[in-house]
């Protein structure tokens, strides 16, 4: 029996798949899933045998969010504390995303709603397909639209202007939108959305492991610093990547005139 309520698969070329799989409710989310998602991001950290992963759901839909009988419900009967300590796990699976230093790619290969859509904009890359739709919906259902640090991470990615019409109106977001507004990073027709999304992740696992790291944890750390603090983060990173192997091999492989074989070290 799997350790998860959906399906992990990893690949030899170090792709990990991770597909969430309760197709006939469009993927929605458990107490149980969002505690296993905490635990696997945060655990992948270490795990060398994956370079990259892909998340995507099975079906019709990517995720539509957090189950209204099976979360909303009981949390509805549930103490405060209870509650507090639902909302600090949900968000400590869009910090463990962000703190993973491995490219994660979103194949929205339907609609991403609620906590889904917030999964998806967690990713580092989203690969929509045509036929898919965003939609934060959570004053749409009395909640606030600041949900698992959406309200943190959406303006970074779209604006802040454009943020605040999509986490106050909770309208639904077509793929062509998404695309123009810089949500998506690329459109594809719905039966090519998985294979696009495999073929960047098998591009990046490919690549220099330590530098996409590095380049994914520069990005969110200096969000909050001035220029001359950014400046000097660069610096002092790209001085130890210049010392890293993988700097190195692309020396000797354009030395030797040969393609670099990186070891993300």
């Amino acid at each position: 029996m799997s350790q998860y309520d959906f399906r992990f698969e990893r690949h030899s070329d170090g792709i990990a798949v991770l597909t969430l799989d309760r197709p006939e409710t469009l993927n929605s989310l458990t107490f149980s899933i969002y505690g296993q998602l905490e635990r696997l991001f945060r655990d992948l950290e270490t795990d060398e045998s994956v370079k990259v992963v892909v998340l995507t759901g099975h079906g019709r839909g990517f995720c539509s969010g957090g189950s209204v009988e099976e979360i909303i419900g009981p949390l509805l009967e549930a103490e405060l504390d209870a509650t507090l300590a639902f909302t600090r796990m949900t968000g400590a699976v869009v910090r463990n995303m962000l703190r993973l230093p491995k490219p994660i790619l979103a194949a929205v290969n339907g609609t991403a709603a609620g906590a889904g859509a917030v999964l998806a904009l967690a990713s580092d890359l989203r690969v929509m397909a045509d036929t898919a739709k965003f939609a934060f919906l959570f004053t749409k259902v009395g909640l606030t639209g600041a949900d698992m640090g959406a309200a943190w991470l959406l303006p970074k990615v779209v604006g802040t202007g454009r943020a605040m019409e999509i986490l106050m109106l909770g309208d639904k977001l077509p793929a062509d939108e998404c695309l123009r507004i810089g949500l998506a990073n690329r459109v594809v027709p719905h039966d090519a959305v998985l294979a696009e999304t495999m073929a960047l992740a098998r591009q990046l696992a490919a690549g220099p492991g330590l530098a996409l790291g590095m380049t994914k944890k520069m990005v969110w750390n200096e969000w909050p610093m001035d220029l001359d603090a950014a400046i000097e983060q660069e610096a002092q990173a790209q001085a130890l990547l210049l010392r890293a192997h993988d700097h190195r091999e692309f020396y000797n492989s354009w030395m030797e005139k040969r393609a670099p074989r990186f070891q993300g070290r």
